[in-house]
């Protein structure tokens, strides 16, 4: 007997990319619908190996999400919508062949990451444990670097070794530190370590 179609059955495709960096980094991942968007945080921190240290915002259809107790400025400041409240399930796609949402998360405000994520609905696989990355590239910039056009600059010393900066920053960044490295299995360890970590909120308010 053939299975019977169930709409509500899928999973959510998401591609990430950094705004502002060439060439791309990015990472693609495969979410389950009843993931919330605390925990969709947690999940983008650990695909693309920031530390968590400094605020976020996702930005869906001009509506701001992410944890009210820390946006939030006063009367005046824009309304923040509490992430643990509201699921990828929430999302509604367009009709058509091929349906996409895309979103801005933004992370570090200081530095300004601007991360592109576009969703699309997917069938799930059998036996498969969601969230799961399946692809990905380049590794992520070090925390504090001064943004896309400090991490450009940090490159160029970290690649040079007769830059007056090479020694300063390979000894900041770290000996492991590798710009075009991409690990998929330590990835989703992370990911994985996250979530639990977090118990379906930031992991901020588990401190």
């Amino acid at each position: 007997m053939a299975k019977r179609f169930d709409p509500y059955d899928f999973i959510i495709r998401l591609e990430a990319q950094i705004l502002g960096i060439e060439p791309v980094i990015s990472r693609t991942l495969e979410l389950p619908r009843d993931l919330n968007f605390a925990q969709l945080h947690e999940v983008l921190q650990a695909a693309f190996g920031w530390t968590d240290s400094h605020l976020h915002q996702f930005i869906v259809g001009g509506l701001v999400i992410g944890a009210p107790e820390f946006l939030e400025d006063g009367a005046d400041g824009p309304r923040v919508i509490e992430a643990t409240e509201v699921h990828l399930r929430d999302l509604r796609f367009p009709y058509g062949r091929d349906p996409q949402l895309e979103m801005l998360y933004e992370y570090d405000f200081g530095d300004n990451w601007r991360h592109r994520l576009i969703l699309a609905p997917a069938q799930p696989a059998e036996g498969i444990k969601y969230p799961r990355c399946i692809a990905g590239s380049r590794a992520c910039p070090p925390e504090d670097v001064g943004g896309d056009i400090g991490y450009e600059a940090f490159l160029e010393g970290w690649l040079d070794p007769d830059h007056q900066e090479h020694a300063d920053n390979r000894r900041w960044a770290g000996r492991k530190f590798d710009p075009e490295r991409f690990e998929l299995d330590p990835t989703n360890r992370a990911i994985a370590r996250a979530l639990r970590v977090s118990c379906g909120d930031y992991r901020a308010r588990q401190l």
